[in-house]
């Protein structure tokens, strides 16, 4: 548990960056073995039911007012020893949605 009572996300990281009309991006990504995909991806479902709840009415474009929306890429690299699964989650936000993602998930959050 992290001092704000939340688990700490096992998997994803994300990196913090800000456009220079204000909308700041939340990106993380995560390569694994084939067994661990599906936490990787249980993951990705707590930051987004986390985001539904707590923003409920505002997931959507940001320049028509909206507070965030999201990107999940997933991929399939063969390896030496077994496949390589990689998961990218991607938050456009405004700085509303990042304060309150920080509170939320800050253990997991650098800024770039």
């Amino acid at each position: 548990m992290s001092a704000s009572g939340h688990s700490a996300l096992q998997f994803l990281s994300f990196e913090l960056s800000e456009d220079t009309d204000g909308v700041c991006t939340l990106d993380a990504e995560a390569s694994t073995a084939p067994d661990q995909a599906p936490a990787v991806m249980a993951e990705v479902h707590q930051v987004l039911e986390w985001a539904r709840q707590r923003f409920a009415a505002s997931e959507g474009p940001l320049d028509e007012g909206h507070d965030w929306q999201h990107e999940v890429h997933t991929r399939t690299e063969a390896g030496r020893d077994h496949d390589w699964h990689t998961v990218a989650l991607t938050l456009s936000a405004s700085p509303r949605f990042v304060d309150a993602f920080r509170r939320r998930f800050g253990a997991n959050l650098a800024d770039a």
